[in-house]
């Protein structure tokens, strides 16, 4: 059992609900405008969905291990430096690459069986192959993501068009433009997400030569940079709501978005520099993300 709870952290189970909840209303839009839904599809592609999620943490405990490293003797906080496992040494390195091997062929047996046997239409192994690409190369050299400034688009990309989109297209074999809307404040929320978790790091991230975002523009601009994607998710909340999202989801999303605001005035203060601040800040952001998936959720079932 002691083991096993190793494992649990190393796959930071609590992290995958923000994956959840947009596929779950991506397959609802589906569900509720098309009049379309299988349970079977819902499932394999929930799975699908997950293993790619995984694929992402497990890479990214093992090529971030030095700034993780790093991260410990500096700035670190419950959303920063990866759930620490490999930095000490409980569970090896290679054993973790053999389950991303795995976990791998998993996902692409997945893949087949929604788009051969269920039918889902013709761009499903693409979707997942865009999945897998941007969460295995995240961290991973040669391409690593994260290094080059990018990083951030392609989390935004993975977390919020694609989890949305494929959860709709997996039921519906078509692509749509209301979830091509609604994906848009998700994917908004959860680029903060990335962004805020990257200030613990910074230092760490600064000195292992890391070149995300945050290091590129540094924590004055990276606050002014979250400010404008809390602006940019309300716009395009409403505009979601213009062009189809019941109106009821409003109802739900206005706590989510005082929050929202809240959080830029607090970055824009600069109450980042206290560490305390900021843990609960990075916290409250994924509160954010997820209250802004469970507003059209609800917005959906109630409307």
């Amino acid at each position: 059992m002691a083991r096993l709870k190793y494992w649990l952290l190393l796959s930071r189970i609590p992290f995958l609900s923000v994956m959840i909840a947009p596929y779950v209303l991506g397959a609802l839009l589906a569900s509720r405008s098309l009049g379309i839904f299988s349970w079977g599809v819902f499932w394999f592609g929930l799975c699908g969905a997950l293993l790619v999620q995984l694929i992402a943490h497990y890479s990214g405990e093992i090529y971030d291990l030095a700034e993780d490293r790093l991260s410990v003797t500096l700035e670190k906080n419950f959303f920063s430096g990866g759930s620490q496992v490999l930095v000490e040494n409980i569970i090896g390195s290679r054993k973790v690459k053999i389950l991303i091997r795995v976990v791998f062929f998993l996902a692409i047996i997945i893949g087949l069986i929604l788009q051969f046997y269920f039918k889902t239409g013709k761009w499903t192994l693409l979707l997942g192959a865009s999945g897998i690409t941007c969460a295995y190369f995240y961290s991973k050299p040669p391409l690593r993501w994260v290094s080059r400034g990018i990083g951030e688009i392609l989390i935004a990309y993975a977390f919020g068009w694609l989890s949305v989109n494929a959860g709709f297209y997996l039921q519906a074999s078509r692509f749509d433009l209301l979830p091509a809307l609604v994906c848009l404040p998700i994917a908004c929320s959860v680029a903060n997400i990335i962004l805020i978790n990257e200030y613990p790091d910074y230092p760490a991230d600064k000195q292992g030569l890391k070149q995300n975002i945050l290091v590129r523009i540094g924590k004055e601009k990276g606050a002014v940079l979250y400010a404008l994607l809390v602006a940019c998710g309300a716009a395009t909340f409403f505009l979601a709501l213009a062009k189809g999202l019941p109106g009821q989801a409003a109802v739900f999303y206005f706590p989510v978005f005082i929050l929202a605001l809240i959080l830029a005035g607090r970055m824009l203060k600069g109450e980042y520099k206290d560490r305390q601040k900021l843990e609960k800040m990075c916290g409250l952001t994924i509160i954010v993300n997820l209250g802004t998936s469970l507003s059209c959720i609800l917005g959906l079932l109630f409307g």
